[in-house]
């Protein structure tokens, strides 16, 4: 992990959700991004939740960096007004170039993609592939099923206690990004249960 928290990936809906604080939260996140002088990276669209953490990061003067696939720019989803915007092929491109670019990465509400897009980078945080923090940002109660089940698979030793414990979790964007800056990688070099074995 590098020693300064330079960038953020963040990963959300392209949908603004049926929840007005979903926006709201977006535009707090962003904002606080730009005061604390950090790289926005995230998907490059302009619409929903997508679009209102970018503005709010270019509001406040701060960089965005943009990663989307040729056919979402092709739909003109794309952002326009982007610091920088990388267009790739496919979304395997564009989940590695996000991964590349960002020190750590946050999740808020979102729907299939959002969700495969945050397990992946946090699988490898788990697995050693990087050591990069990753948090879930909730917002009105939307992932406490999600964070419910989480500790539910640590009980049942799917999920080892030490990498349940690496996943920061809050409601409030300032505190959520304190922990990020502050975060170490769990110390453990053996990732399986193998007292079934």
């Amino acid at each position: 992990m590098p020693d300064v928290l330079t960038s953020v990936c963040v990963y959300c809906g392209s949908s603004p959700g049926a929840d007005p604080r979903f926006g709201d939260v977006a535009d707090e996140l962003g904002q606080l991004i730009a005061e604390r002088g950090l790289r926005l990276v995230y998907g490059g669209g302009h619409v929903g939740l997508m679009g209102r953490v970018a503005d709010a990061v270019l509001d406040g003067g701060g960089d965005v960096h943009g990663v989307i696939t040729r056919a979402l720019e092709d739909k003109e989803v794309a952002h326009a007004g982007l610091t920088d915007l990388d267009v790739v092929d496919t979304m395997h491109e564009r989940k590695a170039r996000m991964s590349d670019l960002a020190d750590g990465f946050i999740m808020l509400p979102g729907g299939f993609g959002t969700l495969d897009e945050y397990f992946e980078a946090l699988t490898w945080t788990q697995l050693g592939v990087h050591s990069k923090p990753c948090a879930i940002l909730d917002v009105n109660g939307y992932f406490e099923p999600l964070i419910a089940f989480i500790a539910s698979a640590a009980e049942l030793r799917f999920v080892r206690p030490e990498h349940r414990d690496m996943l920061i979790t809050g409601t409030d964007p300032a505190s959520v990004l304190d922990e990020m800056a502050g975060w170490q990688p769990p110390d453990t070099d053996k990732w399986l249960d193998r007292r079934d074995r």
